[in-house]
């Protein structure tokens, strides 16, 4: 199977070209930044990893995308090179839920010697927020414990609530807002302190691992119907709201 796989919803911008030659899967990948350098270095990227693979567009049988949650504009960039490319060549599109990647990232990375396990994905939604949901890998395939959601650090005990029950380990708690959010995470949820945490991301590469199955399961589109998932519909704080949370600091400073 011939896959193209990349992901523009974070900071890192991840590509992999998948090619079987004689029943062996090869694989070519690229890594670099990504933000608002993912709109002019996505096509590029993605055309020099065709041609190290020999591969044309029209050689495919499906280009996947992440499609979040994740960054606004970097889940808009990748739908949309997925449908310009797709639409040319009239290959499927695969959309990929990103927190699912994320989870078969630190599957891939860290829990390879394990046959079954839990692992809530975490990812910085800036504002305060987190990307968050919850899976359970057993006879070789995942499935969703708690769908994606926004969680604060402050409320993640209720959110992880299904996990810590759950009888299955190791627990894993796997994303990029340990740095960042860390300390608020331990004290919030102390059950937490008893999962593994990995440093974990939406790569192209955990995607081509996933596409096969989700294929299989008819999850492919077409091109005019790929749509990047965003949870969160407001990406900003209005003017107004800056003010009052200014003036609520203020407030609480002079007494």
């Amino acid at each position: 199977m011939n896959l193209l796989a990349f992901d523009t919803g974070t900071d890192v911008m991840s590509i992999a070209v998948a090619r079987t030659v004689g029943g062996r899967v090869q694989q070519w990948q690229h890594t670099s930044a990504g933000g608002a350098k993912a709109s002019t270095d996505l096509i590029p990227a993605i055309l020099e990893l065709l041609r190290q693979a020999d591969l044309r567009l029209g050689d495919l049988q499906a280009i996947c995308f992440g499609s979040g949650p994740g960054s606004f504009t970097g889940l808009r960039t990748a739908c949309s090179v997925a449908q310009g490319l797709a639409f040319g060549v009239n290959v499927p599109v695969l959309p990929v839920d990103s927190l699912l990647a994320v989870a078969e990232e630190a599957r891939h990375a860290g829990l390879q010697v394990h046959t079954q396990g839990v692992v809530t994905v975490l990812l910085d939604a800036r504002m305060d927020e987190m990307y968050a949901a919850t899976y359970a890998w057993a006879a070789g395939q995942w499935t969703e414990l708690q769908g994606s959601a926004l969680v604060k650090p402050e409320d993640l005990r209720r959110f992880t609530a299904e996990a810590s029950t759950q009888k299955v380990q190791p627990w894993v708690m796997a994303g990029n807002v340990f740095a960042v959010y860390g300390e608020r995470v331990a004290q919030s949820d102390p059950d937490a302190a008893d999962a593994l945490r990995l440093h974990a991301l939406p790569t192209a590469c955990a995607m081509l691992r996933l596409a096969p199955r989700l294929l299989a399961g008819g999850k492919a589109v077409a091109a005019e119907h790929a749509l990047p998932s965003y949870i969160r519909d407001k990406v900003a704080k209005t003017t107004a709201e800056r003010a009052a949370e200014k003036a609520a600091v203020n407030a609480g400073g002079s007494h």
